[in-house]
């Protein structure tokens, strides 16, 4: 085969713990009798609360067919190319086995928000019955960066100790010192606005967490939180990264035809303009080998085929069409997918048929 598959999986393949039909059809046909695949594949998920090997065995008991965790690439996988933090104390923030997930992409001083907050119980006050009755002894703790997994559960604990990391320049519990700036680096993960689980309606995703991060830090001192790099969909790195994964599958099968197209199935038509965000990650990926990458949106998604992109971009209705985080340009032609179908199924068949490929 001459391309390959970028799946996404919320909206997609599942919603929430649910398969979607149309995924188990689809998947029969990207594989042959003893469950290999037939052309190379990664699932991309913008989800980080758990390792890419778990997400794997989730995928391989609802599809129904075999996946390694080199087929996975979650929002964070990027990160092991940042190897220069490998060795520092970094601050961390989510949900899920955080020190395991860090620690599995080669963090060796990962502190959670909640180690952090028993160590400085004076920082965390929001919630009385949260709040030390008793004198507390402090822990000093210095932190090089801030790395943003995924949403967190109790957001206002996350929010104010993150702020406290930033505006101490790494040092929670000293006075603010808003002349520092800019400040220490900040690495965030998936900057999706919303989500499809079960519910009716999408739901809150880290990007709206990050929206209230960003509004609280400007609030206080007047200038733009700063990004080292964002990872995850539709971020230029995190593409550049799958075709790594989809160039290595090709490679441990020997298969000798350079992969030329890459076709991305997804629940949302965006890609990103080419940003200054991506400059301070490493250059560790070989040249990239495909010519081009297509999409193919899906409507079984967070995507309604019955909203309107209007015409007048300034209209305040604009909010409501691009969901993208604040530091992506808003392109009409990278929200027009160049192709949609009903569901996964149909996209599989589409992309055959496009390339010529009979399994």
């Amino acid at each position: 085969p001459s391309f390959g598959f970028l799946f996404d999986i919320d909206g997609v393949l599942v919603r929430g713990k649910t398969p979607i039909p149309a995924a188990k059809t689809a998947f029969q046909k990207l594989v042959n009798s003893q469950g290999q695949f037939l052309v190379p594949v990664v699932f991309v998920t913008n989800a980080g609360n758990c390792l890419r090997q778990n997400k794997a065995d989730q995928l391989s008991h609802l599809l129904g067919i075999p996946i390694s965790q080199d087929q996975v690439m979650m929002s964070h996988s990027p990160l092991r190319m940042f190897k220069r933090y490998h060795e520092k104390c970094v601050l961390v923030s989510g949900q899920g086995p955080l020190l395991d997930i860090a620690q599995d992409l080669g963090f060796c001083q990962p502190i959670t928000i909640e180690t952090l907050r028993e160590k400085h119980p004076l920082l965390d006050v929001v919630d009385n019955n949260r709040r030390p009755n008793v004198p507390v002894s402090l822990v000093i703790l210095v932190f090089i960066a801030v790395i943003l997994f995924g949403e967190p559960v109790r957001w206002e604990t996350n929010l104010q100790l993150i702020i406290d990391v930033l505006l101490t320049s790494g040092y929670p519990g000293n006075p603010y010192h808003r002349e520092n700036y800019p400040h220490i680096p900040v690495l965030a993960c998936n900057m999706d606005l919303m989500w499809v689980a079960e519910a009716q309606s999408p739901r809150f995703g880290h990007g709206t967490f990050m929206v209230c991060l960003e509004n609280i830090y400007k609030k206080i001192t007047g200038r733009d939180l700063k990004y080292e790099t964002l990872m995850g969909k539709p971020s230029k790195v995190t593409y550049q990264y799958a075709e790594y994964l989809i160039r290595a599958q090709a490679a441990e099968r020997r298969w000798k035809q350079p992969i030329l197209t890459l076709y991305a199935v997804g629940g949302s038509a965006k890609l990103s303009q080419d940003d200054e965000i991506s400059n301070g990650w490493e250059n560790e990926l070989a040249s990239t080998a495909a010519a081009r990458c297509r999409s193919v949106l899906v409507c079984t998604g967070v995507y309604n085929p019955h909203t309107e992109v209007p015409f007048d971009m300034r209209e305040s209705i604009a909010e409501t069409v691009f969901h993208g985080h604040r530091d992506f340009q808003f392109d009409p032609g990278l929200v027009e997918p160049d192709h949609i179908v009903p569901d996964v199924d149909a996209a599989v068949d589409l992309v055959f048929q496009l390339e010529n490929f009979a399994p």
